[in-house]
């Protein structure tokens, strides 16, 4: 298949685990590594024993295709320079903080015939890999992603920072267009939201329920789907799935699924069938990685598009503006 020299951009914590993902995959002929933060930059080049570059420039001329793994408000500078480079870029979510600063990433993209993927990680978490063969029909979602406290992503809203992960999800799941969104919100412990709830309707009837906080004691990431028939579970946090099923009485159980009993009377009762998803050993940002380069190197799309992203990301900003907006309205109460 071939390979790319690869590089990252931005060496935090979230930067030396593309470090260390990169270094591993077949696909990737690692060049180095580049952070504007000098102490960034040699910690993360003595740790994992890769070449650090001293300006952004002397790495995109000797890579194929980076990762972006600074903070929000750098993606769209970086993302432009690489890519006006003629370089693939996979850029962390959310893509950009503003929305025209993605729908130009996008048009240059698509102009230099290069990929751009978003960084939208539970695309890949095994419990949604489990359900790849499993018919997605959502009428009502209801998602939960609760995390403890920590000062890493406050520089945005927690919309941005954690709920715009659910977003991505359902748009992928829901096949229609989104036509009202009402939300609420608060700052607690900083000067950005910090625990959200947005109602999203869809075209064709479905509805998604959306709650993220970065304030709770326990973590929760955890997605419910109702659809005709089925109610799926969706964890997240330990990547398993659960469906619980109805089908025709008469109809044969697999081997390994569970009789929950039967609902209904006549031609019209059915039993309730339970089956949880073989669970595949995945690491997500190493597939995510991996899928990236595979895909430029066979020209394919993108996983996850940067149109992907700026999808997502219309969505988390009018959420955020129904915020303000119901704050607003609630002080001058």
């Amino acid at each position: 298949m071939g390979t790319l020299r690869t590089g990252v951009i931005g060496t935090g914590h979230l930067g030396k685990l593309h470090v260390k993902m990169l270094t591993q995959i077949p696909e990737s002929d690692f060049a180095g590594i580049f952070d504007s933060i000098p102490e960034n930059l040699a910690a993360c080049a003595s740790e994992y024993n890769v070449k650090p570059f001293s300006s952004l420039e002397e790495l995109l001329d000797a890579v194929d295709a980076v990762s972006i793994a600074a903070t929000t408000t750098a993606h769209y500078d970086i993302a432009k320079k690489c890519l006006e480079h003629g370089k693939h870029v996979l850029v962390e979510k959310p893509i950009t903080a503003h929305i025209f600063e993605a729908e130009e990433l996008v048009a240059l993209a698509n102009a230099k015939n290069l990929n751009l993927q978003v960084g939208h990680i539970e695309r890949f978490n095994p419990a949604m890999i489990s359900l790849e063969n499993y018919p997605l029909k959502p009428m009502f979602i209801q998602s939960d992603r609760l995390a403890q406290f920590n000062p890493r992503g406050t520089d945005v809203a927690v919309v941005l920072d954690l709920m715009i992960h659910d977003i991505d999800i359902i748009l992928s799941l829901v096949k229609s267009e989104v036509t009202k969104i009402d939300a609420s919100g608060v700052p607690v412990i900083s000067n950005n939201v910090d625990i959200a709830n947005a109602r999203i309707e869809f075209a064709n009837g479905a509805v998604a329920n959306v709650t993220a906080s970065r304030i709770s004691q326990k973590k929760m990431r955890k997605m419910r789907i109702f659809q005709r028939d089925a109610y799926i579970v969706i964890d997240f946090s330990t990547g398993t799935s659960e469906i619980f099923r109805l089908v025709p009485v008469g109809q044969q159980i697999e081997a390994g699924h569970i009789n929950y009993g039967e609902l209904g009377v006549g031609d019209n009762k059915k039993k309730i069938v339970y089956e949880q998803p073989e669970m595949k050993e995945i690491n997500a940002l190493k597939h995510e990685l991996q899928l990236f380069l595979k895909h430029i190197l066979n020209g394919e799309k993108p996983a996850v598009s940067g149109e992907d992203g700026l999808r997502a990301l219309r969505v988390a900003k009018e959420i955020i503006e129904k915020i303000e907006i119901s704050t607003k309205l609630a002080l001058a109460n």
